[in-house]
């Protein structure tokens, strides 16, 4: 199955972007909310496992020089295209903590450079990972979150200095949906000679990017939340200048120059994006990420963006005028593609709502999650809100 985009006009206003929602069944019968967290399936997935499980059941072995072996390229190559990547320079992995863990391998602590820079509120799982280098010599600097939400710029630059490896970021807080700025951010370490890995996980697919012109080292991220891929398929960005310097530990016979000698000693590394991969690739997700990223690379980014700030600013319009809590920003530029509502009970209150077939989530801390995406129309968000007021009068439960 090689990636081709879809060869139909690209959707760049809101009735054009609704026009796809019969593109997801799960909107015939939900209001669907949270694809800030798992993006709604295409249908077109049936088709494309089918086909995977056909390719396998009349190729046999053969479905590895038909279509597999090419897979984790093409679909990088299909991710590339929403995030301002050039070909050739994404590879896909199982998750973004493999992911992570591809990069984190590539690094050399010494006395002079072994510290990383974080936030605390980066994904949980991204500063674990970094916590455990410890053991092979990096040293992990926290930054702190004042209010648990957001995490200022200044404390940031101020962390980052001339013995700072790496600065690993969320592009949007998972929490809040706070924008960070990155490019301060790139700026102030490459300063003084560190790298970026951008995490892209809450930004790609509703927001416009271009990890080329944000000048990022690494950019990472996955096609299960707003790019409608399901799980199993994350991607890492390598600025092609920096991959030929950098020789992954965390590697396999995928990323040999030539893997088919099938030789223990081999310390050759592939070129570009191959050169990231380690073992055998997950071809039944790969094969599921395609309609979403088809259907993704037929948007107007900027569309997309557009009727996301308009729709989020209308649910925190309404929040604010009954009195509920906001846990994002209001400053357009600084929010990304979700807002998370602090009512009464609202962990309770999201549980009610899913027995509606109103999806959203909680987070502790912060409170619901609702993330309307470019098949998101706005008699939806009212249903919400309608919903969230009945709930409340009703003491949270049905």
């Amino acid at each position: 199955m090689v990636w081709a985009p879809d060869r139909c006009a690209r959707a760049t206003k809101e009735a054009e972007l609704l026009a796809l929602r019969a593109e997801f069944p799960i909107l015939r019968d939900s209001t669907y909310l949270i694809s800030n967290s798992l993006g709604a399936m295409p249908r077109g997935v049936y088709d494309s496992l089918r086909h995977y499980a056909d390719t396998w059941a009349k190729e046999g072995v053969y479905a590895w020089d038909k279509e597999w072996w090419q897979l984790a390229i093409e679909v990088g190559d299909a991710i590339a295209g929403v995030i301002g990547a050039p070909a050739g320079s994404v590879s896909t992995h199982q998750n973004v903590t493999v992911a992570s863990a591809v990069v984190a391998s590539c690094l050399r602590y010494t006395p002079e450079r072994n510290r990383i820079v974080c936030s605390e509120l980066n994904f949980p799982s991204i500063v674990q990972l970094y916590r455990a280098q410890a053991r092979y010599g990096a040293e992990l600097r926290l930054v702190r979150s004042p209010d648990g939400l957001t995490v200022p710029t200044e404390a940031v630059l101020e962390a980052i200095d001339e013995r700072t490896l790496l600065v690993p970021i969320s592009h949007v807080i998972f929490k809040s949906s706070y924008v960070q700025e990155v490019e301060a951010i790139v700026a102030r370490a490459h300063e003084v000679g560190a790298m970026v890995a951008l995490d892209v996980y809450q930004s790609a697919g509703i927001m416009p990017i271009d990890v080329v012109g944000l000048d990022v080292d690494f950019a990472l991220g996955g096609v299960l939340k707003w790019l409608c891929g399901g799980p199993g398929v994350a991607y890492l960005y390598v600025r092609p200048d920096r991959a030929e310097q950098l020789e992954p530990a965390l590697t396999g016979w995928f990323a040999r120059a030539a893997p088919f000698a099938f030789d223990a000693y081999d310390e050759s590394y592939a070129a570009g994006a191959w050169r990231f991969l380690n073992g055998t690739t997950q071809i039944p997700a790969l094969s599921a990420a395609l309609p979403g990223l088809r259907i993704l690379a037929g948007l107007d980014a900027v569309a997309v963006r557009s009727k996301s700030l308009r729709q989020t600013g209308w649910l925190l319009e309404q929040a604010r005028a009954r009195g509920w809590r906001v846990n994002s920003p209001s400053d357009p530029a600084r929010r990304g593609g979700h807002v998370t509502l602090e009512v009464p009970g609202a962990e309770a209150i999201a549980r009610a709502l899913g027995r509606r077939r109103v999806m959203v989530d909680y987070r502790p801390g912060a409170g619901i999650r609702v993330a309307p995406h470019f098949y998101t129309t706005d008699g939806e968000l009212e249903h919400l809100v309608q919903t969230i007021e009945e709930l409340l009068e009703a003491g949270g439960e049905e």
